[in-house]
């Protein structure tokens, strides 16, 4: 089976904020894929389905962005999940332009505390990453968190609704890897 877990923070007051890139991605492709909608599971919301014949389980944590690790405890649990293979989270990246994104098969947190969360929780760092671009941070801002827990502007929902596509192409191409 294969995990995607979408990273943000359960609530509707963060809901619309650029921090929950990964949760929102994980909507899209709920939707896109036709699974049953997200129910309640251990430190986190998880649907599960198939693609084009592989299993696939879509987490969104509720244990808040720091803590996101603790969610993975059911994936973890299973002795054939091997995370550097079925592993990939869908994450927001202040550093990387509104419109664009990274795939990755391994790296570093870059300071993001929800991915230092799943590397402590695997005490790996060979998981897929998706970094859906929120940033740059606007000129004269120095406070990250600020910008990230504040919500999308209109043109950088426009962007990433036009991203979307891509986004979902980039899912699936992971999938069989």
């Amino acid at each position: 089976m294969r995990a995607v877990v979408g990273l943000g923070n359960p609530g509707p007051e963060y809901a619309a904020t650029r921090h929950n890139a990964g949760f929102w991605l994980a909507e899209a492709l709920v939707a896109h894929w036709g699974f049953p909608p997200f129910r309640r599971g251990e430190r986190a919301r998880f649907t599960e389905g198939e693609v084009d014949g592989v299993p696939v389980r879509i987490l969104k944590p509720t244990t808040y962005m720091n803590s996101s690790g603790a969610a993975l405890a059911s994936l973890r649990a299973d002795p054939a999940f091997n995370p550097a293979r079925d592993l990939l989270i869908l994450v927001d990246d202040f550093q990387i332009p509104s419109g664009t994104f990274r795939l990755r098969g391994e790296g570093s947190s870059g300071g993001h505390n929800g991915l230092k969360s799943i590397e402590a929780a695997l005490q790996a760092q060979a998981y897929a990453r998706l970094r859906i671009g929120v940033g740059p941070l606007p000129e004269g801002m120095s406070d990250w968190s600020e910008y990230v827990l504040a919500p999308f502007d209109p043109e950088q929902l426009e962007q990433l609704q036009t991203l979307k596509p891509e986004l979902i192409a980039a899912v699936e191409q992971w999938l069989p890897t």
